[in-house]
């Protein structure tokens, strides 16, 4: 009998995961690109690149003070129907950090996962595989921010060793790789640099941990982009 492997274990709750994710998307509606009841053409059946902008569009209206009025029950009815988003967005659970306000984008416009750190869990995998299988979102966003407490833990715990409560090992394990890349760097600013590669290391995972992200990104169905939002300025600088 071999032995129990960590690895495999992982491994086998990855592919559990990817498969309850599209069974589920088999037993909902399809957006097959097209609006629910309509022959037109779905609202997010844009290309990555021009969802990308209007990411960039909606920032630089935030940052200007410039934002889009919005009446919120206005279209409520047509949400009730279905949604289409133009990004999937894994962000950082952070209260300072709402993704809709920081693009300035509408209710339906941006799909959210979001853990602290903006690591890749299981369940967030499987969100996101939905996003892509079932909602069509033509972008994937992995926005990190400045002064995150996630990564500053796991630069803490990697420093003293500390043992920490509860879960938080888990979450701190998750970042370690972002931690030992950034440190082989040598940067002056080692917070920073670990936050840039831990948002690199959750595309990277996006894309090779599941094969409904990763053969959507490689055909150039969807598109997949990293960004860090500054806490101070509100700008998000593209990675």
């Amino acid at each position: 009998m071999f032995k129990d492997d960590p690895h495999t274990r992982l491994s086998r709750r990855h592919l559990i995961a990817g498969a309850g994710a599209l069974v589920a998307a088999s037993a909902l509606p399809v957006v097959s690109g097209r609006a629910a009841g309509s022959s037109e053409p779905a609202p997010n059946a844009i290309p990555p690149s021009e969802a990308l902008d209007r990411l960039r569009q909606g920032n630089a209206r935030y940052m200007a003070g410039e934002m889009t009025e919005r009446y919120f029950s206005v279209g409520r009815a047509a949400r009730a129907e279905a949604q289409y988003p133009i990004v999937a967005m894994l962000a950082c659970a952070d209260s300072r950090v709402p993704p809709e306000i920081v693009f300035d984008q509408g209710p339906g416009d941006v799909f959210v996962v979001r853990h602290a750190g903006n690591v890749v869990s299981t369940y967030g995998l499987a969100s996101m595989e939905f996003a892509v299988a079932v909602l069509n979102v033509p972008l994937i966003m992995v926005m990190g921010h400045s002064s995150c407490g996630a990564v500053a833990a796991a630069l803490q715990s990697s420093r003293t060793r500390s043992k920490l409560p509860g879960h938080l090992p888990e979450l701190v394990e998750a970042v370690q790789p972002a931690v030992n890349t950034a440190h082989g760097k040598h940067p002056s600013d080692l917070l920073a640099a670990t936050i840039n590669e831990n948002v690199r290391l959750s595309m990277r995972n996006l894309k090779t941990k599941s094969d409904v992200i990763g053969d959507a990104v490689s055909s150039g169905k969807v598109g997949i982009q990293g960004g860090v939002y500054d806490l101070a300025t509100g700008k998000v600088g593209l990675i």
